[in-house]
């Protein structure tokens, strides 16, 4: 019976995704093993290190469905790593004693580090995929709201007027450097390991760069310019790279939840039938995709500490810290899977009720235009005298409930300079954007750059 939400049968598609699962899954794991064992059979056959009947009979046996998964459970309690019963039953699946020449000169890490790194290679493909599809959702979200004012925020108060399409191409340029970091990220990261004992190649008789190198071009991956078994770098900037992205992700929740308040309600996540009831109240709607997001954007953080902790890691060959990475890193990938997931899915059905964006920014009466209106009698009245008049009428709107635009029009100070027309036109939200909408074409155009 699985105990992990990620792989329960009633949570797992909402914790993580199938495509994540299955390339952390174990059949994956150990064909990954053994596609290095071919790879490395292949590598050296052509170099001369092994005969090549040797490397022909090996690659045969290289395929997961040959490889007996109950005995490699037994064998690997006892002896305490995969990787040697692998071996020994690739081995024993090989007529003549040709399965001799199979792991020449490698070591049990070299096959673990690198199928990981093959691992990885594939979940990034699919991370990078979810990362397209956000950013695509949000363009087009930026693109169609480019100019529909809305209330921004300030320590949860309303600050001044911006556009829902702004608020979204903010949030499309952190995907963008995402993608960025990704594009980055790969060359770092997807470099294979082959080292031997202690990562010297010492038992290669002074062919072992040779041979790593024609073995790292048959896996395409890249070449390490120094075995780092125990120098874990690469493998934290990928925790710490998708401890980024879905930082994004809460953000993106955390923003919906609020807006999704009942004394809000400018957007909503996508609907379908029965979606976010509640078991008393008829009523609610309550956040479903933002309140998972939120979940797995904290776990993947901390587990990204956790493989921040495995980098210290004694001497040649570590002592526990390594196995860290193997407990939270597929765990990192398949909850980041799921909040990609979740993310994706409610932005491209995302609910914006633009009439209610229009009357949440009249909700104060004018208020939220007052810095547009201090702004626009500071050429006649000095900037810090117009600020303090325009305090003082704020605190008449509060105190009185009447509109800020009636008021600024009673006052003798102030009509002398702009008659109810021009403070008209300061009082509309709509005429204090700003630069957002240009803001959100240059974000848009980053895309196609």
């Amino acid at each position: 019976m699985p105990t992990s939400l990620i792989d329960s049968a009633v949570f797992r598609d909402i914790f993580s995704t199938e495509a994540m699962r299955r390339v952390f899954s174990d059949g994956n794991r150990v064909q990954k093993y053994l596609d290095f064992e071919a790879a490395l059979a292949r590598a050296q056959a052509r170099l001369g290190v092994v005969p090549e009947d040797a490397a022909a009979e090996i690659c045969r046996h290289c395929h997961v469905d040959q490889i007996d998964f109950t005995k490699l459970k037994a064998q690997t309690e006892r002896i305490g790593y995969p990787v040697l019963p692998v071996v020994q039953q690739l081995v024993a699946l090989c007529r003549d004693g040709l399965g001799e020449w199979c792991h020449w000169g490698a070591t049990t890490q070299d096959i673990t580090d690198t199928a990981t790194v093959l691992q990885i290679r594939e979940a990034l493909a699919l991370i990078e995929a979810d990362l397209d599809g956000i950013a695509d959702a949000l363009a087009a979200l930026a693109k169609k709201y480019r100019d529909t004012a809305m209330a921004g925020r300030s320590n949860l108060q309303q600050a001044v007027p911006l556009t829902f399409g702004y608020k979204m191409a903010t949030l499309l340029a952190g995907f963008e450097r995402h993608k960025q970091r990704l594009r980055e990220l790969r060359p770092r990261v997807l470099v294979g390991e082959f080292g031997g004992a202690a990562g010297t190649l010492s038992s290669l008789g002074g062919r072992g760069l040779e041979v790593q190198a024609e073995l790292m071009k048959e896996l395409k991956l890249g070449q390490p310019a120094i075995a780092w078994h125990t120098v874990r770098d690469s493998i934290a900037e990928v925790g710490c790279f998708l401890g980024l992205v879905t930082g994004s992700c809460g953000k993106i929740a955390f923003d919906i939840k609020l807006l999704m308040q009942t004394e809000v309600e400018e957007v909503y996540e996508p609907f379908h039938e029965g979606r976010g009831s509640s078991s008393t109240m008829p009523q609610k709607r309550n956040p479903i995709s933002s309140v998972y997001i939120t979940a797995l954007t904290s776990v993947v953080r901390q587990q990204a500490a956790a493989l921040l902790d495995a980098m210290v890691e004694d001497h040649e060959r570590a002592t526990g810290p390594w196995e860290i990475e193997w407990i939270v890193l597929p765990e990192i990938f398949c909850l980041t899977a799921g909040a990609l997931a979740q993310t994706r899915f409610m932005l491209t059905g995302l609910q914006v009720d633009d009439k209610k964006m229009r009357a949440n920014l009249d909700l104060t009466k004018g208020l939220i235009v007052s810095e547009a209106v201090m702004m626009g009698l500071g050429p006649y009245l000095g900037r810090q005298y117009a600020h303090d008049l325009v305090y003082d009428i704020c605190r008449q709107v509060v105190a009185t409930g009447r509109p800020l635009l009636d008021l600024l029009a009673e006052n003798a100070e102030i009509t002398k300079h702009l008659d109810r027309a021009a403070l008209a036109r300061l009082c509309d939200p709509a005429n204090y954007l700003g630069e957002a909408g240009a803001m959100v074409d240059r974000v848009l155009a980053m895309r196609k750059a």
